[in-house]
């Protein structure tokens, strides 16, 4: 699907299903009026329900696109649904579908929109907040726009994992905290040690508006557990890993 037709479909679900989701949940919206009416942003939420993609995207005022699994477009159910919804697909196989990918976000943000990256790079099963990749933190400073934490809550308890099905007329809540400026920062894009205090500060933020137990560790990373190239897409090729930046994979 092209950008603009992308663009069109995603504010017809917008103006479709937002009304429905507002009848079935109760949502609480702060700081949404931070965000820039015009010019590319990355908005970087915490990550802990399948919805949490779904529920910023229904209400930020502009278009937005999430990376998401290809296998998605495998489905009957999410095929068409899913890049109405701005998502990007990620082929799991790596390689040259993966780079894609990472260009599709690139030309995004060019295009002065906004995108979406869950800076965990994977669900936190475990409802903790984990220690964020460094791939959003590259991503901005490779297009020179501001990232701004998102917070949110109550996802969990509405669809919580392997849930079949969310949970109806349940509280939820996303907050917009402060942007992080990248821009005096620029062309410093491969300076690891700039690229972590980014993160680390990122990941601050959005505890602040999550009240998340904080735990310095990937999420989804085990000793028995070999990450896969998926999530080193969802994350914009952090480099940050024990295995040339390969991370645990996605959604």
């Amino acid at each position: 699907m092209k950008a603009e037709g992308a663009g069109a479909a995603q504010r017809r679900v917008r103006r479709i299903v937002r009304p429905v989701a507002t009848r079935l949940w109760d949502f609480d919206l702060e700081g949404f009026d931070r965000l820039p009416e015009t010019g590319p942003a990355i908005l970087a939420p915490n990550h802990v329900s399948f919805l949490d993609s779904a529920f910023v995207m229904l209400h930020v005022p502009r278009n937005i696109s999430f990376v998401g699994k290809a296998e998605y477009m495998d489905s009957w159910k999410t095929r068409f649904l899913f890049p109405m919804m701005g998502m990007i697909p990620i082929d799991r196989s790596g390689g040259d579908k993966s780079q894609a990918a990472l260009d599709t976000a690139e030309s995004v943000l060019r295009r002065g929109e906004l995108f979406g990256i869950f800076p965990e790079g994977t669900r936190s099963r475990d409802g903790v907040l984990h220690k964020g990749r460094t791939g959003a933190a590259r991503l901005a400073l490779k297009v020179g726009c501001p990232i701004f934490p998102v917070g949110v809550v109550g996802t969990r308890e509405i669809q919580p994992p392997d849930a079949a099905a969310p949970r109806l007329f349940k509280e939820c809540a996303i907050r917009i905290g402060r942007p992080l400026r990248t821009e005096r920062y620029a062309g410093r894009g491969d300076d690891h040690l700039l690229l972590r205090s980014i993160t680390d500060e990122l990941m601050f933020e959005i505890r602040e508006l999550t009240g998340q137990e904080y735990r310095n560790s990937y999420a989804g990373k085990t000793a028995e557990t070999e990450p896969t190239e998926a999530a080193r897409v969802a994350s914009v090729a952090d480099a940050d890993g024990a295995t040339a930046g390969r991370e645990p994979s996605v959604v």
